[in-house]
């Protein structure tokens, strides 16, 4: 039985090797970076590939932006004395003669409890008709139904006093601590503190949305801008509806990261650094820093500052280079910003695909190693 050299053995080993690697691609998580520079627009593919410096994160650092109208913040604060159509009044009602026209056997003060005002702002009073309460304090009302009355009863005296009622309340839903129906109140009457009572939001404020619903107006802002912006805090009105929200931004993370997956956003302006910590970071023996890729459907408008082009239209694909080992590439990734819906992909390492096939090739030494042994040399 003839005998091989173990060298010889080795040689056709690494022959057949290398042979297999040429036959087939090894695994990988997806393209490298020389495979999505050649799927560029300049190389006939449909994506701008552009290269993220200081002026393009700066045109690009875009985040939602959400307000009040004008007519949310225009609108004063609540007297906590003005009556509403809803509200709930008691009336006592003096008069100075034995035989008053509301006076019973029980004594010369009459007592109405309970007179709701109707949805037109009225009440009705007996011997005083029906009167205009609604827009009107308890002293005014009081006065208007003094007058009203002395025309047939002298010197009435009044009182007017005010029942807890239906007339100023509004809903608080959603992600909210003690969601439910609340009245506004002195203490209550701006949007921060009627939050305050109901508990607080029931999510981390930085991501939490608040939206109010004034008939067909509606408008969202931050919770945290309450407090950054006073003018945010608008001034409450019966009926309003008031819905916290978490927010529902996410992006996707791909390639040679610490994971994989579709990641909510945890602030208001996420950067790709702090999107890549999110995940885990950056694979030291996989991962190419040279090669973090940004997909998205940019706005026709930021993509035409950044390709500065005019002939741009619709919402192009545009897929953004982040180098981290540039001398300011770290503070690059820093500031650019990370929108809805974006995908991050990083690139595997050229070393990473060596290492495979380094590995691949220990592996298919195996065999013949073990015809060597057999032939015993």
């Amino acid at each position: 039985m003839q005998r091989f050299p173990i060298r010889w053995i080795r040689g056709v080993a690494l022959v057949a090797t290398f042979g297999l690697l040429a036959a087939c691609q090894l695994p990988k998580t997806g393209p490298n970076k020389t495979e999505i520079l050649a799927g560029s627009v300049e190389n006939g593919g449909n994506a701008f590939v552009v290269e993220v410096d200081d002026r393009v994160a700066k045109a690009t650092s875009t985040v939602p932006q959400f307000g009040f109208s004008s007519a949310f913040r225009s609108a004063e604060n609540l007297t906590a004395d003005t009556i509403r159509p809803g509200d709930v009044l008691g009336l006592t009602v003096w008069e100075n003669v034995d035989d008053g026209l509301l006076t019973t056997e029980t004594g010369a003060a009459t007592v109405l409890d309970e007179v709701q005002v109707d949805s037109d702002g009225y009440i009705f009073v007996p011997y005083a008709g029906r009167l205009r309460a609604a827009g009107n304090t308890p002293e005014q009302l009081r006065a208007l139904i003094s007058t009203k009355l002395q025309e047939q009863t002298p010197d009435p005296q009044v009182q007017v006093r005010r029942v807890a009622g239906d007339g100023s309340t509004v809903s608080l839903t959603g992600k909210i601590g003690l969601p439910g129906i609340y009245p506004i109140e002195r203490p209550t009457r701006t949007l921060s503190t009627m939050l305050a009572k109901a508990g607080g939001v029931a999510v981390s404020t930085d991501i939490a949305l608040v939206t109010v619903i004034r008939g067909k107006q509606r408008g969202t802002v931050w919770y945290e801008d309450l407090f950054r912006n006073p003018d945010t805090d608008i001034s409450l009105r019966g009926g309003d509806r008031i819905l916290v929200e978490e927010d529902s931004r996410s992006y996707i993370a791909l390639g040679a990261t610490g994971g994989q997956s579709r990641v909510a956003f945890d602030s208001q302006d996420l950067s790709a650094l702090e999107a890549l910590a999110q995940v885990g970071g950056l694979q030291s023996l996989s991962s190419d820093p040279t090669g973090i890729f940004v997909l998205r459907n940019e706005r026709q408008d930021i993509a035409r500052n950044v390709m500065g082009r005019a002939d741009i239209q619709g919402e192009p694909r545009m897929i953004y280079l982040l180098n981290l080992t540039a001398p300011n590439g770290l503070f690059i990734a820093r500031d650019f910003v990370i929108r809805d819906d974006d995908t991050i992909y990083v690139t595997e390492a050229p070393y990473a695909q060596w290492s495979k096939s380094v590995s691949l090739i220990a592996g298919g030494l195996t065999p013949f190693a073990n015809v060597a042994t057999l032939t015993g040399n």
